[in-house]
Parts: C-alpha cells; structure tokens; sequence
C-alpha cells in the first residue's frame, strides 16, 4: 500500500481501486508513545462478546451499490474499541462544547460521552465548556459526572449553553493547554467542525498528545457523506404536528391555505421527508428545486386548480427555498450571522403575502391563507427513540477514537455503520436533495405536485 495526498489527509491505495480516506493518528506526529491494554478488557458488560474489539483493518465502504468490475472505491475506518489505548484512564481530562443552533439530541450526546467515558473508560475528569467555543476562555467550565448529566438527555437544549462565532484558535488551545485539558469533543455543524478542524492542526503544530473529535450536528441534514445527521428523525416526526395543524386549518373553511416553513437553508430533506411522511401536503417547495409564480405551470395556476379540486391545500416550503424569487433590493444587502451562515429573509411570510395578494387582486376566488412557522418549536424538542440510539452510538464511537489514539476526526453513520471521517470530508460541501434522484420523483408523484421545471421550446 503507498500513502499519498498531503501530511494531514492521508489516502491509502490497496488492490481493485481500494482507497481508505485515513484519519490522523498521535503517532503521526509524536513517534513511540506508550500504549495501554484497553480497560474495556475486563469489563463485566463486555465479557460475553465474542469479538468486541474492532479489527484495526475493518473499513467500511462509502459506496454500496457497485457493479462487478468497479474499482472498490473510498472507505472509511470503521468506528470502535481498539485493543490499545493511548491514554491512562486517571490522566484523562476531557472537555465538551456544544456550538452553534439548537437541535434535538444534544444533551443525549452529552449524556452518553460523559457516561462513555466514565463507565467504559474509568475516567473521573470530565467538563463541559459554557457557552461556545468563546466558554474556553470567557467562562468557567461545568463538572460533568454520571450523575450530573443523569435525566439531561429528557430535555431539549444543550445544559452546557451554545453561542455562534467565537472561534479565536490561539486562544481557545492556550486555554485547553492551561486548563490541562487533553481529549476535546465538539458538537457543531459545519462551521464548528471547521473551527474543530483549526483547532487540531494547531495543537499538531504544537505537538501536544490532545485528542480533537468532532460530533457533526445539523438538524438539516445536510453534512456530506454520512446517512443522515442527529436531530433529523426527530426534526421530521414533530414537522408532522406543524403540517397536521396546517391541514385542519386550511380543511375546515372554503379556499383555505395552510403554508408551512420548516428548517433547511441548503437542502430541503426536512421538507422532503416531512411531506413524505405526512401525505397532507399538496405542494413541497424545496431549495434545490427552483419554482416560479407566475404563468403556466406555475404555483398560482396550481394553487387555484387544486382549490378547485379539494376546496383546501397545504404548501410546506423550506426556509432557504425561493431566495431568489424575494426581490432584488433584499438581495443586496445580503447580512451573515456569527457563524458566517447568510442570513436568509422570511421566504414563508413572503409567499404568504405574495399568494395573498394574487387572489386578491387577480381573482373573484375568496382564499383563506394560515401560516405556520414551527422551527424554533421543533429545534427545542427532546430527541426520539431513534435518535437517542442515534446519539448514544455517536458519542460512544468518539470515545473509543479518542481513546485509541485518534485525533482530527469525525463521527458518523457511513452505510448504516459506525465510522470515522477526517474533517475535510464533511466540511468541503452541503449534502443537498438531487432533484433527478427517485426520492424526489416519490414525492412529485406523492404531492401530484408540478416539477416546475420550465418547457423548453
């Protein structure tokens, strides 16, 4: 096997087109460390597993779906307790930070690195930075123990704060350095996983033995590469109270309109899936699809057949769909938030409005237009089952990596299996809907919706 690409981001090239994407190791850059036999050893939960330690050769493939003569193609290493470890269970001190919006399952990661790290690992020294990646030098930190963080996973929010921006790398590692810190878990979304990604190349830099992990968290699901991101089943399951609510509105009045706007700046699988899911909703309006008003074809024509059809319909638009329909003048003054993310204007009002208006002025058809905007509701929310499980297997997957000598790293769901990916895998794009794949078609064929794709003559 040669290894290629650059010092940080190692390709490994085997037979048939192999090539794992390697993430970095303590080893790379502090030559014969110590190891330990992992604790896990003689743990009474784990004596009956015939195999638990993970083979240090397992990979998990990016691609399923291949033909015969396919090259292999990218891997990733498969995510699990390794039978050395590189820390001593006493000298562990690790840190946890929570970044950027709210999402349901935050606490649940919280809750399950903290109880990860204690009862696999026997590790005492765990604490939670306050408020963003600013709480490593503008705040105390929080002691976090079993019992501290026993029911956290019941509520929404995160109990150790979050705030956007903030991210001062020299300063945020003099302080990890100070405080003696060397395991740091950060759960964010793609600009923290940046900031994660800057932290770790300056801690390499310094050659310090600190492990970084990082938790990729978006409620949109939109991270690349892994199946789908925490926060995002439970994201769907309470869009469905929004949209119920829409449809009894717009049902019990003649002409009524439920509208509805749920989270998705980049990508509308929240909207997908929600509409999927539903069955109520008569129009699905999505980022990566572009509509238009106007004309034949168009939502206005569509709206009044459907109102002719049923006498009520539900439209569900994602927030970052339609941006460029909003008029120009809004455009040019495009404002960012603390995290860099562009601050989008209120697409559901404007529609709203604009829909609106058009009946008014064009049409005798009297409509009755309610719009519901529940994003803040569903951002708050507890997380499911599904993802409780969902959380439960991230944070214990980053803390057999942390624990085995990983660092530079992220956690994720790669083909249904735990896996570990370097940073620059999830952060270099948006994971968007591909409006020419069958799930989109389902939902056209579902909604009964037009494609709105313009004819051309």
């Amino acid at each position: 096997m040669d290894h290629s690409g650059n010092l940080h981001h190692k390709l490994v090239n085997g037979d048939a087109g192999y090539v794992l994407e390697e993430i970095p190791h303590f080893i790379d850059y502090i030559p014969s460390l110590p190891t330990y036999p992992n604790p896990l050893q003689s743990n009474p939960a784990y004596s009956a597993v015939t195999q638990y330690f993970v083979n240090v050769d397992d990979t998990i493939a990016q691609k399923i779906v291949v033909h015969k003569d396919d090259p292999r193609g990218t891997h990733f290493l498969r995510a699990g307790p390794r039978q050395k470890v590189y820390f001593k269970s006493d000298e562990v001190h690790a840190c946890i930070v929570t970044c950027g919006g709210l999402c349901p399952g935050l606490n649940t990661v919280i809750r399950e690195i903290v109880c990860g790290l204690h009862h696999m690992y026997g590790v005492k020294k765990i604490v939670g930075v306050d408020g963003g990646y600013r709480g490593f030098y503008c705040k105390d930190t929080i002691d976090l123990t079993p019992k501290v963080v026993n029911d956290i996973h019941k509520r929404g929010g995160t109990i150790l704060g979050t705030s956007r921006g903030g991210h001062d790398t020299s300063k945020i590692v003099d302080s990890i350095q100070d405080r003696g810190i060397n395991q740091v878990y950060i759960i964010g979304g793609d600009g923290t996983q940046k900031g994660a990604a800057a932290i770790y190349e300056e801690l390499r830099r310094r050659g310090l033995k600190i492990a970084v992990v990082g938790i990729p968290k978006t409620i949109d699901n939109d991270i690349p590469v892994i199946d789908r991101s925490f926060g995002f089943d439970t994201a769907v399951e309470e869009a469905q109270r929004a949209i119920n609510a829409a449809h009894v509105e717009a049902e019990s009045i003649e002409n009524g309109i439920g509208v509805v706007k749920l989270m998705g700046r980049y990508s509308g699988f929240i909207a997908m899936y929600a509409t999927l899911a539903s069955r109520d909703v008569d129009c699905c309006l999505i980022p990566e699809s572009p509509f238009y008003l106007e004309g034949h074809g168009g939502l206005y024509e569509f709206i009044e057949k459907r109102l002719k059809e049923n006498g009520h319909m539900v439209i569900v638009i994602a927030e970052g769909a339609g941006q460029d329909l909003l008029s120009e003048s809004l455009q040019s003054t495009v404002q960012q938030d603390a995290s860099g993310n562009k601050l989008l204007q209120d697409v559901g009002l404007w529609i709203s409005q604009k829909i609106k208006h058009h009946f008014k002025s064009q049409h005798k058809m009297a409509i009755t237009l309610k719009y519901i905007d529940p994003t803040y509701m569903i951002r708050a929310i507890p997380s499911n089952a599904s993802d409780n499980v969902y959380c439960t297997l991230l944070a214990q997957s980053a803390v057999h990596g942390a624990m085995a000598g990983y660092t530079g790293f992220t956690v994720g769901l790669v083909n249904g299996r735990q896996s570990y990916i370097p940073f620059n895998r999830i952060t270099e794009k948006h994971k968007q809907v591909v409006i020419t794949d069958r799930m989109w078609a389902r939902l056209l064929s579902s909604t009964n919706q037009p494609s709105f794709l313009k004819e051309v003559h």
